[in-house]
């Protein structure tokens, strides 16, 4: 049999099959918006916030709480935990920051400054995600505003997830298991209300909540994963090796966070739009042409600007 009568064949299987052609138009739609590039700027203002907001953390925890030291280590040891490979390293230095007024101001401006960024990259991936054209997403002074806002948003969600952790501790067995529990359904919610609010598109919760549960089960995964790593090969490395190993580690974490919310993202828009099933080959489906179309309307970037789209008939 020829490989293209092959390629037809699980072309029309998978189109006629949900559980099937629902995870394929998913990923392709993930490459068409060459979210590759938009992981990467997620990555690197990511990359660049994390340190100046653990700065904060330890230097605010340490003063607020220095006459309750069990009560600022646990809390501290908490808020760690949500940032594997570099999170212990600067627990075992924080009483060389904590309650330091200078590491706080200098903290917090490199945080406001890097975790705007960061909060703008995925305002620009949401939109993009989305298809919203470009004349209609917000300037830059809105757009500040609104990474001001969710900069707030995530400091609290921060601090209650420090507070699930630690509480989750205090339990036992059942403690435990209703402490991970609790802290799916906090980041389940944390999602939820990002996808919602970081893009211009007119979505609704029931719209963001399949990417949601994906992405904050996801995230909850990867953080019991970079735990795992530092506990079980980090900390035996070498100095030098160690601090390689912290690096890379943060780095490809921060990626693949980066990569499962915006996979997240891109599974509520499949949803919300149907936009399945895909052509592996040959003639285009609906949801081809209405993906493809939205894709065009985004480069419209003028209210008087509007892009039109059509399509050959013909069998490729």
């Amino acid at each position: 049999m020829h490989p293209g009568e092959i390629l037809d064949r699980i072309d029309a299987y998978q189109r006629g099959h949900n559980w099937l052609s629902l995870p394929y138009g998913i990923v392709k739609r993930f490459g068409e918006l060459d979210v590759g590039k938009l992981t990467a700027a997620l990555s690197y203002y990511g990359f660049f916030s994390l340190f100046p907001l653990l700065l904060v953390l330890s230097s605010v925890g340490g003063y607020v709480l220095k006459d309750h030291p069990n009560l600022r280590d646990r809390v501290l040891d908490s808020a760690i935990a949500q940032f594997p490979f570099v999170g212990q390293q600067l627990r075992d230095n924080v009483g060389s920051i904590q309650g330091s007024g200078i590491a706080v101001l200098v903290g917090l401006a490199l945080a406001v400054w890097a975790g705007l960024g960061a909060i703008r990259a995925a305002q620009s991936a949401m939109d993009t995600v989305w298809d919203v054209p470009r004349k209609r997403r917000p300037g830059t002074p809105k757009s500040i505003g609104l990474a001001s806002l969710t900069l707030v948003v995530l400091a609290a969600f921060i601090v209650t997830a420090s507070v699930v952790g630690w509480l989750g501790t205090q339990g036992g067995t059942v403690g435990h298991v209703l402490g991970i529990v609790a802290t799916v359904v906090l980041n389940v919610g944390f999602f939820a209300l990002g996808y919602r609010v970081l893009t211009t598109a007119d979505v609704s919760w029931g719209q963001v909540f399949p990417g949601a549960v994906l992405a904050g089960v996801g995230w909850t995964a990867l953080l019991a994963l970079g735990g795992w790593i530092v506990s079980n090969r980090v900390s035996s490395s070498t100095n030098v090796y160690g601090t390689f190993a912290m690096v890379i580690g943060l780095l490809g974490w921060i990626y693949l966070g980066a990569q499962l919310a915006l996979m997240g993202a891109v599974t509520d828009v499949v949803v919300a739009n149907r936009l399945w099933p895909r052509s592996l080959r040959g003639e285009l489906t609906d949801a081809d042409r209405r993906a493809l179309r939205r894709l065009a309307d985004q480069e419209e970037r003028r209210s008087d600007e509007e892009v039109d789209v059509a399509f050959d008939e013909q069998r490729t």
